[in-house]
């Protein structure tokens, strides 16, 4: 009981939530308590912020009670009064027995001798009894104080006679309290054996990255196996570039199983989500209480019928061991032409770490900063005019001014990204907690855009489409500095998309956008790809 009471108690005012409201963060507060510090502490003009975890909140953000954790607060607030000090009979009058039911016409506790009597005085045989309650009004219209005895099939409350005739949901459809369970139940069990369905989606979708998972370590022990066979013929001369593509191999061997560990998480992580609703859908549908049944269906938002989309295939083409293939090939053209392959692309293989003070609040970077996501997707905002906004990004904390140098983005079944190099902002040191940076595209920004199949080249305001045969899953950017040149490759096959011609004397950032997340379909990660030494 310590541990629910705890999880039921302000942060602020420790104690039990009143009109509790969660913030985009996911904490809790009192709404009155989260009012009072953001008036505190003079915020009422400007952006908004979560005590707990300090992150920076929309000035506009607008707070609604969440319902569900007001049930819990009530049920655990009932629970906890009954434990402490039991309900009383009204009608006794020297001895007072423990309630047992309670009648919402008188209004009164009735112990079971007074219960009896209730139902057996044929004046009273009318009167509503239910299960004793200390808080009967909870189970009226709080407007004319009559009993909920019908349902609203529009604003989907439980109502009074005197709603429908007279009040706010006046030629609103009502329907009786049973009539209503009976057809929210029948959606509820359509719902339940359109889970299991689709559970069983999920377990199949694991078993394909089960699948793939194994072929991807055959293959990289097979390229690798292969490739090493063909190095020991010219190890002599040879051994830098065998280390080098081993390393490209295991670390192209490394990401795929990360990605593909990362892909079965998420499906287990939905079927926990569709155990959690059959588990709330069995739970409703043993409720024989036709108003509690109502209250804690609406308050868990289980009135509609579900509304899933179909699971996407695992798409094998994402674990095609291209990359492997492109070492094998490399190492059959080196052995006709060993000179013209040296250096090395990968040997000027970089590893930028990105620099969180740079991040838009609304992304958010792994521990490691080797990837970033799109946090959480603003209220009523869309891909609309512009398909991406170029502020919503972070920088490397590396830059270059001369030298080769090269990195990889790994991007598998993004959308959309946007990914090139930048001069930066002016000051970097205004960036931190800003609600937008100023890393906006100008005359000093090359970028690839991909926006769902179509691929831009994107300097100042010019964008050139660009022809790109297969999709690219991993992005390689080479920047020249000696030349001028920045190119852009297909990181696996090392096929040209594009080059850009850069004449500028200030230093450049990689820069990283992962694009806005709409409806969960683009809240997959870039990672920085890298190698290491064994």
């Amino acid at each position: 009981m310590g541990t629910v009471e705890e999880s039921l108690k302000c942060p602020v005012c420790q104690d039990v939530f009143t009109e509790p409201v969660t913030l985009p963060c996911g904490h809790d507060f009192c709404l009155t308590c989260i009012q009072a510090v953001w008036e505190t502490d003079g915020l009422s003009e400007g952006p908004l912020f979560c005590p707990e975890c300090q992150i920076l909140l929309p000035s506009d953000l607008t707070l609604q009670v969440n319902s569900s954790l007001q049930s819990k607060v009530r049920d655990f607030t009932e629970k906890t009064q009954r434990a402490s000090s039991p309900i009383l009979c009204d009608h006794c009058i020297e001895s007072r027995s423990v309630a047992v039911r309670t009648c919402l016409t008188c209004d009164a506790s009735l112990c079971q001798a007074h219960a009896l009597q209730h139902q057996q005085r044929l004046a009273l045989r009318e009167h509503t009894v239910v299960e004793v309650t200390g808080d009967p009004l909870s189970l009226k219209c709080r407007e004319h104080r009559d009993e909920l005895k019908l349902f609203c099939t529009e604003e989907r409350v439980a109502v009074c006679c005197l709603c429908v005739l007279l009040g706010k949901h006046k030629n609103h459809r009502a329907l009786q309290l049973h009539e209503a369970c009976v057809d929210l139940k029948s959606m509820l069990e359509s719902n339940l054996s359109q889970l299991l369905q689709r559970r069983g989606e999920a377990e199949h979708t694991i078993k394909d990255l089960e699948s793939l998972y194994t072929d991807t370590v055959q293959s990289a022990a097979d390229f690798r196996e292969r490739v090493s066979d063909k190095y020991s013929r010219i190890r002599v001369v040879l051994e830098g570039d065998e280390r080098l593509m081993l390393q490209i191999i295991d670390a192209e061997e490394k990401h795929m199983m990360e990605w593909l560990e990362a892909q079965r998480g998420a499906m287990e992580a939905q079927i926990k989500e569709i155990d959690g609703l059959r588990a709330s859908c069995k739970s409703l549908l043993q409720e024989t209480n036709d108003l509690r049944f109502l209250q804690q269906i609406t308050a868990q938002n289980l009135c509609d019928p579900l509304d899933l989309a179909p699971f996407q295939e695992v798409d094998q083409a994402l674990c095609d061991p291209e990359k492997m293939r492109t070492v094998e090939k490399l190492v059959d053209d080196l052995s006709v032409a060993l000179s013209q392959h040296f250096p090395r692309m990968w040997s000027y293989l970089s590893s930028p770490t990105l620099d969180c003070s740079t991040a838009h609040p609304k992304l958010e970077i792994s521990g490691d900063r080797k990837q970033v996501f799109w946090r959480r997707q603003p209220a009523g905002e869309a891909l609309s005019s512009q398909p991406y906004e170029s502020q919503y990004s972070v920088l490397a904390q590396e830059s270059f001014t001369t030298g080769r140098h090269y990195w990889e983005v790994m991007v598998q079944e993004k959308p959309y990204w946007l990914i090139g190099v930048t001069t930066g902002p002016e000051d970097r040191k205004d960036l931190p907690n800003q609600g937008s940076s100023s890393l906006n595209l100008n005359n000093t920004s090359w970028c690839i855009y991909h926006g769902d199949g179509q691929y831009l080249a994107c300097h100042d305001t010019q964008e050139k489409p660009l022809s790109v045969g297969r999709r690219v899953r991993k992005l390689g950017i080479l920047a020249n500095l000696q030349k001028g040149e920045l190119s852009f490759y297909d990181a696996d096959s090392l096929s040209l998309l594009h080059s850009f011609c850069v004449q500028c004397a200030e230093p450049l950032f990689p820069l990283f956008n992962p694009c806005i997340d709409v409806k969960g379909l683009n809240r997959q990660p870039l990672t920085l790809f890298c190698i290491k030494d064994p």
